[in-house]
């Protein structure tokens, strides 16, 4: 049994998280996520309306008895969603714990905490993680510039991000970015983390809602299977590598702006590669651990192995080397 900060704050089994994810954050594969003993997060974004993220949480309390909670990242936008009717519906559907992401998320943070609901912040620098715990947040999130999605641009791998916020941070911290597995587990406890968050890894899982040949195409991926695009227009994004994303860096270095790349980003393509199983119809998010994937278990399997490898590392490896 591996007890951390983490497992005694949010009454968790194990130290690992599944985060939010777009299109794949959905009750099926956060139910399986609770069920094994780790925390998983619902997308609420993913769901269309506030009435429907509601519905969802209802049917993933119909397959787990335990907690879990739901993501919400707020970003810019020309018409951004009701993110207050969103926050409304996760509080009375009685969620008691949030991972929120994006910019300024006070407003949120303080109303969730009024209402007794615990607030996982999601960052990529140090500074944003001091904000954030100034903000009152009740643990930290600290992306390394190996994760999926918005890395940032400070650029600065887990290796050092996660120290760094560690020696700074007092609440619970949660490593993320390149953890697959249980090596992962102890490094990120060793380098000062409380438990890990797992997004690309849980997509290889039989319980993610995506086509199987995607999740054969992370599997058959390595390490150097992503590109880094908007890297022009400061709003970094990790991506696997495929014909739409080198489309983009090349369209990127000729000068475009974003209205010249709109076309070729859009979410509802993104969406459809796990739909159709076609890993070129759009953008899609892997992260370099992909180069740690091979194959694509269930997510109790998964967490088991996780955990019983951590386990064996920390009491039979490590503790020899002090022998």
């Amino acid at each position: 049994m591996l007890q951390t900060r983490f497992t005694r704050s949010f009454d968790v089994q194990y130290p690992i998280v599944q985060g939010g994810m777009q299109w794949v954050g959905t009750a099926e594969l956060v139910s399986a996520v609770a069920n094994a003993g780790a925390l998983g997060f619902i997308t609420a974004l993913t769901q269309p309306t506030p009435e429907a993220l509601a519905k969802e949480i209802a049917r993933c309390r119909s397959m787990t008895d335990r907690a879990f909670g739901v993501n919400l990242t707020v970003l810019p936008a020309i018409t951004p969603p009701p993110y207050a009717e969103y926050r409304r519906a996760i509080i009375e559907s009685g969620i008691k714990v949030v991972e929120t992401a994006g910019n300024r998320p006070e407003e949120h943070v303080a109303d969730f905490r009024a209402n007794g609901v615990k607030v996982i912040h999601k960052c990529t620098a140090v500074r944003h993680a001091l904000a954030a715990q100034r903000m009152g947040v009740d643990a930290i999130s600290i992306d390394g510039f190996e994760c999926a999605g918005h890395p940032g641009e400070d650029d600065v791998p887990g290796l050092v991000l996660i120290p760094a916020a560690a020696d700074k941070i007092t609440v619970p911290l949660i490593a993320s970015g390149g953890f697959a597995d249980g090596r992962g587990l102890v490094a990120a406890l060793a380098l000062g983390a409380d438990a890990i968050n797992m997004g690309t890894r849980f997509c290889a899982t039989r319980e993610a809602p995506i086509h199987d040949r995607v999740k054969r195409q992370l599997v058959e991926n390595d390490e150097r299977s992503t590109d880094l695009i908007f890297r022009t227009l400061r709003n970094t994004a990790r991506v696997v590598k495929n014909s739409v994303s080198e489309e983009v860096i090349r369209r990127e270095r000729q000068g475009a702006g974003f209205e010249e790349i709109r076309e070729l980003v859009t979410g509802s393509r993104g969406r459809m590669v796990y739909q159709l199983g076609d890993p070129h119809h759009g953008i899609w998010t892997a992260g370099l651990v992909q180069g740690l994937i091979r194959d694509v278990p269930t997510v109790g399997e998964l967490v088991d192995r996780i955990v019983r490898d951590a386990t064996m590392i920390i009491q039979e490896r490590l503790s020899a080397l002090c022998a």
